[in-house]
């Protein structure tokens, strides 16, 4: 009985941990791999608070912002 408890606990554990394993290795919103064709590189980097990589900011012509991790 205690086993089955226990196994059920960590069960919840695993499950409850999962979506903020996946939040870590997806990229966040806005952020890509490498600029893409059309993108103009602004003069804005900053550390990114969740990461700890230094990113640059991209804005393609609607205006829309886009994040690149600086190499």
């Amino acid at each position: 009985m205690i086993v089955a408890a226990w196994g059920v606990s960590l069960l919840v554990v695993l499950v409850a941990a999962l979506p903020v394993l996946l939040t870590f290795l997806r990229r966040r919103h806005g952020e890509s791999d490498r600029p893409e064709a059309g993108w103009q590189r602004t003069e804005e980097v900053f550390r990114d608070p969740g990461t700890g990589r230094i990113v640059r900011v991209w804005t393609d012509r609607s205006g829309a912002r886009h994040y690149v991790p600086e190499r």
